[in-house]
């Protein structure tokens, strides 16, 4: 294996209620990390990085999209998809958006979960244990709004500093109870409609 992984972790979570009432349809949440070494770590300001991405991204893209669709249960149940890295303190946030940003994992993630959509993201630099809050939307209608989502990522000794948390993260539906609509259905609202000179603060804490 040309990526040095240290570990895998799986986390996932079933949304069954809210509000103390069954949603209309139980949905599960899932995300895959790697926590590899990360390639460029002691070596200074490194202009290139893409010779280690040619080698260790399309691994992770295998990896992690492979987990996750089992996860979830299979590629037909995945209907929307994220994507995450935290480099540790030794490296740069470019670091961990060189193994996720381009074609050779990107692409890759898309293709094995049969989707067409931009793949929403999160990145950052941080100590071993921090969370991160990966975001989804749908995979193939990205401007569908009851497949914006999230889900918290943390692996409690990870990243070490000269260490990256690779994320793929996914769903097999949207939020429970979406209701409040699509963009393609959504009206005209315009600035000239709504000045903020209309708005006071008294108007926000009625709805508190």
């Amino acid at each position: 294996m040309s990526a040095h992984i240290r570990r895998i972790c799986t986390v996932f979570e079933d949304l069954v209620t809210e509000l103390g009432a069954p949603v209309a349809g139980p949905v599960r949440r899932a995300a895959v990390a790697a926590v590899i070494a990360n390639p460029w770590a002691g070596r200074g300001l490194v202009d290139d990085l893409n010779e280690e991405v040619v080698r260790v991204a399309p691994v992770l893209a295998h990896e992690l999209t492979s987990r996750l669709v089992g996860a979830l249960g299979g590629t037909g149940r995945v209907e929307a998809f994220g994507k995450a890295a935290i480099v540790g303190l030794d490296g740069e946030t470019e670091h961990a958006g060189a193994l996720i940003h381009t074609p050779y994992f990107g692409n890759l993630f898309r293709e094995i979960t049969e989707g067409s959509s931009v793949i929403v993201f999160s990145d950052d630099r941080a100590e071993a244990g921090a969370s991160l809050t990966v975001p989804m939307w749908h995979k193939v209608h990205a401007a569908t709004r009851s497949h914006y989502q999230t889900i918290a990522v943390r692996v409690p000794d990870a990243p070490r500093a000269d260490e990256i948390v690779v994320i793929a993260a996914g769903s097999s539906g949207g939020r429970p109870n979406a209701r409040i609509g699509d963009r393609s259905a959504d009206p005209q609202v315009r600035l000239a409609d709504h000045p903020r000179s209309r708005y006071k603060t008294e108007n926000l804490e009625s709805v508190r």
